[in-house]
C-alpha cells in the first residue's frame, strides 16, 4: 500500500474531525457567540448542508482537472476555513466558514477516493478505501473527543486551530507524495449518468439513507448537552462518551462491513431497527448516567453497522452511473446530517428538553424502516440490475457514517 494512501486517510481524519467535533463543542460557542445551543447546533447542518451540494457538484466539476493540482486546492481552502473558523468575530461569519470548508471536504472526498484507487492494483483497491474511510472512523474515536478536550481546556477555537494544523501536515503530504494521475481516456458521459435520477429505488435509497443519518445525528448534535444537563455528568465526561460512540462506530463498521454483501436488506432491517430502539432508550433512561453512556456506545455500532449497506446498495440500483453514485451517497448521507440537527433543535425549542431530540430521532429512523420494506418489496418484484463499477464508494461521512 503506498504512503501516499495513508496520507489520504490522515487527510480524512482531518476531514472528519471537522465535520463530528461540533458535538462537543455546542456549549462553549453558544456561549461565546451569544446564542442559543440549538442555533449552535446548526453549525452541523451548516457543514452537512455543504457537503449535500458539494457532493455532486464538485464530482462533476473537477472530472477534467489534474487529480493533484484539485487535491491541493480542496485541502488548501479547507484548512483555511479551519482558520477563518479559529478567527470567526461573529456567528455569521463562523457559520460561512463551515459551508466552505464542508464544500472543500465534499470534493476531497470525491478526487481522493479516485486517487486512491489510481494508485493501487485491483486486488488492493477495497483495502486502500478502507484507509481512506478508517481515517473518518479514527475522527470519531480520536479527534471528536480530542476536539471536546481542547475546547474544555483551552477554549472551542483551540479545536479549529488544531484542525488546520492537521491540514497543514496533509497538505505538505499530498504536495510531496502524491503522485501526477493521468485523466481517464474515456471521459464520464454525465448525460447518461443523469438518468438514473428517473429510478424510484434511487430515490428511496436516498431517502433511507438520510432518514437513518438524520435520526442519530438528531441526538448525537445535542450529546453533549444531554450529558451534562439531563444525565448529570461533569464536562469531563464529554469527551469519553463522544470516544465511546467512535469506538462503536469502529465495532459496526467492521461488522457491517463482513455481512452487507450477502445480507444486505437484513443488515438494512435490523441496523436501523436497532438504531430506533437505542433512541427511544436513551430518550427514556437519558437521566441515568449509566444507561446514556452505554446507549451512545451502541448507537455507534448501529449507525456505522449500516453504513456499508447503504453504500452498497446505492452502486446496486445506480452502478450504471459511478460518477453520480457515490457523490449521490455522500449527498444523502449529510442530508440527514443536516435534518437531524434542525429537528432536534426544533425540539429544543419547543421547550421539550434534550432527551427529546432521541425520540425525534427514533421517529425518523423508524419511517427509515418503512421505506426498507418498500424498497425490499419493489426489489423482490423487479430486481434491480447490479452494475459492477470500479467507481470509489462514497465517504459514509458525513455520516456516523461513512
Amino acid at each position: 500500500m503506498p504512503l501516499a494512501v495513508y496520507m489520504l486517510g490522515l487527510a480524512v481524519f482531518a476531514l472528519g474531525t471537522s465535520e463530528f467535533m461540533l458535538s462537543g463543542l455546542l456549549p462553549p460557542i453558544a456561549d461565546d457567540m451569544d446564542v442559543s445551543i440549538p442555533r449552535a447546533g446548526l453549525l452541523i447542518s451548516a457543514f452537512a448542508v455543504g457537503m449535500v451540494i458539494g457532493a455532486p457538484l464538485l464530482a462533476v466539476a473537477t472530472l477534467r482537472l489534474p487529480r493533484r493540482t484539485t487535491l491541493i486546492a480542496l485541502i488548501t481552502v479547507f484548512g483555511l476555513g479551519q482558520v477563518a473558523g479559529a478567527l470567526a468575530p461573529s456567528y455569521e461569519i463562523l457559520f460561512a466558514s463551515r459551508v466552505v470548508s464542508a464544500l472543500a471536504c465534499a470534493g476531497f472526498w470525491a478526487v481522493g477516493a479516485a486517487v486512491a484507487i489510481a494508485m493501487v492494483d485491483f486486488g488492493q483497491r477495497a483495502r486502500a478505501m478502507a484507509v481512506m474511510i478508517g481515517g473518518l472512523s479514527i475522527a470519531n474515536v480520536l479527534g471528536v473527543p480530542a476536539g471536546a478536550f481542547l475546547g474544555e481546556h483551552f477554549g472551542w477555537r483551540s479545536a479549529f486551530w488544531a484542525v488546520g494544523a492537521a491540514s497543514a501536515v496533509a497538505l505538505v503530504g499530498v504536495l510531496t507524495l502524491i503522485p501526477r494521475i493521468p485523466l481517464p481516456a474515456e471521459k464520464p458521459r454525465l448525460k447518461k449518468e443523469i438518468t438514473i435520477y428517473a429510478d424510484r429505488q434511487v430515490w428511496l435509497s436516498v431517502t433511507i439513507t438520510a432518514l437513518a443519518a438524520g435520526g442519530v445525528f438528531c441526538a448525537f448534535s445535542y450529546l453533549s448537552p444531554l450529558l451534562t444537563d439531563v444525565a448529570g455528568l461533569s464536562d469531563g465526561w464529554v469527551p469519553s462518551v463522544l470516544g465511546l460512540f467512535g469506538l462503536g462506530a469502529l465495532v459496526g463498521t467492521a461488522i457491517g462491513g463482513r455481512v452487507a454483501d450477502a445480507h444486505l436488506f437484513g443488515v438494512l432491517l435490523s441496523g436501523i431497527a436497532a438504531s430506533t430502539v437505542f433512541l427511544a432508550a436513551l430518550a427514556l433512561f437519558a437521566a441515568t448516567p449509566a444507561a446514556a453512556i452505554t446507549l451512545s456506545f451502541l448507537l455507534g455500532v448501529s449507525a456505522f453497522y449500516t453504513a456499508p449497506a447503504l453504500n452498497a446498495r446505492m452502486f446496486n440500483v445506480a452502478g450504471a452511473a459511478p460518477t453520480l453514485a457515490g457523490a449521490t451517497t455522500t449527498a444523502a448521507f449529510n442530508l440527514g446530517n443536516t435534518g437531524g440537527p434542525w429537528l432536534g433543535g426544533t425540539v429544543i425549542d419547543l421547550d421539550y428538553g434534550y432527551a427529546a431530540t432521541a425520540w425525534a430521532g427514533a421517529a425518523m429512523t423508524a419511517t427509515a424502516i418503512a421505506a426498507v420494506a418498500v424498497s425490499l418489496r419493489l426489489h423482490r418484484k423487479a430486481p434491480s440490475r447490479v452494475v459492477t463499477t470500479s467507481a470509489p464508494a462514497a465517504a459514509p461521512a458525513t455520516s456516523p457514517a461513512p
